[in-house]
C-alpha cells in the first residue's frame, strides 16, 4: 500500500486528518494532523541509544516501552540497520493504530512486533541489550489535563511515571544492557529517584537546550544494571542563537539520513 493510500484509508477510519511526515531519509510517519505528534524528544532519545550501543556488540533487537505512533522504536530500528528487530508496547488504541500503519507504511512488518497493552503489566519471555522509552512527563494535578485522549496520555502520569517505565525495562534488561530514557531537566532529580528505586542506575545524563541561552527542556538518561559514577555531559543545544540548526543537531540528521 502507498502511503498516499494508507492515508486515505485511515482518515476514512478515523474521521480526521493524517499526515504522513518524514522520519528519516527513507522512512515516513503517519499522525493525527491535531493529535500528539513526534518531536525532537524522540529523535534525541533514539539517537542516544545508538550512541550508546555504537561500536559495541552488534544489538539486534530493541525494545521500546510506550511506543505511541513509533517515533522512538522506529528511529532506533532504522539506525540500527537491516537484520535488526523491534519490539513495541503502547496501550493507547489510537497510536497503536497509528504505530501499525507506520509499521506496514514502511514495509517492516517482517521487523516489527507490536503488543497493545499497559507496560506496567509487559512480561516478555525475552531480554534485550538496548531497552527505549520516553515517559509522560507531568504528574496529574501540575497542569490542564488535554480532552483530547492521546494527547493527555502522551503529557500526563495516566498509566505510570517514569519509575514504571524503568521498572517495565529492568525486568527485561539483559545484565549488560542499556535503558535510554528523556524526562524534563526541572524533573531531573524525581527521574534519578524513581529510576533507583527500580533497581537501575543513572550511569550518564545530558541536558539538551532548545535554542543557545535557554534553559534545558529535558535531560537523556543513560541507565545501567551495575552501579556506576554518572557522567554528566555537556548539554546539547538544538538551535544556535538565530535559530538554525546547531552543528550537533545537523549531525544527528545525518545519522537519520537527511543531507
Amino acid at each position: 500500500m502507498t502511503w498516499d493510500a494508507l492515508r486515505i484509508a485511515l482518515e476514512t477510519e478515523l474521521g480526521e486528518a493524517i499526515t504522513i511526515d518524514a522520519l528519516t531519509a527513507t522512512w515516513r510517519l503517519a499522525q493525527r494532523a491535531a493529535g500528539h505528534r513526534h518531536s525532537v524528544d524522540d529523535v534525541l532519545t533514539a539517537h542516544r541509544a545508538l550512541h550508546e550501543v555504537a561500536g559495541g556488540s552488534r544489538v539486534t533487537s530493541v525494545l521500546d516501552l510506550g511506543s505511541g505512533i513509533g517515533g522512538v522504536g522506529l528511529l532506533t530500528l532504522w539506525g540500527l540497520g537491516a537484520g535488526a528487530r523491534l519490539v513495541c508496547v503502547e496501550a493507547q488504541a489510537i497510536s497503536h493504530r497509528l504505530l501499525r500503519a507506520n509499521v506496514v507504511g514502511n514495509e517492516i512488518s517482517d521487523r516489527v512486533v507490536t503488543h497493545l497493552g499497559d507496560l506496567r503489566e509487559l512480561a516478555l519471555d525475552e531480554r534485550f541489550a538496548l531497552i527505549t522509552g520516553s515517559p509522560p512527563y507531568f504528574p496529574l494535578g501540575t497542569g490542564i489535563l488535554p480532552a483530547d485522549s492521546q494527547k493527555a496520555h502522551a503529557r500526563f502520569e495516566l498509566r505510570g511515571d517514569v519509575g514504571d517505565y524503568a521498572l517495565a525495562a529492568a525486568r527485561h534488561l539483559t545484565d549488560d544492557g542499556v535503558f535510554v530514557c528523556c524526562f524534563p531537566t526541572a524533573q531531573r532529580a524525581r527521574a534519578i529517584t524513581r529510576i533507583a528505586a527500580s533497581g537501575l542506575h543513572v550511569t550518564a545524563m545530558r541536558d539538551v537546550v532548545p535554542r543557545v541561552g535557554l534553559r534545558p527542556l529535558f535531560t537523556l538518561f543513560t541507565c545501567r544494571r551495575a552501579a556506576a559514577t554518572c557522567v554528566e555531559e555537556p548539554a546539547l543545544e538544538v538551535r544556535v542563537a538565530d535559530g538554525a540548526l546547531g552543528p550537533e543537531m545537523q549531525e544527528v540528521r545525518r545519522r537519520f539520513g537527511f543531507t
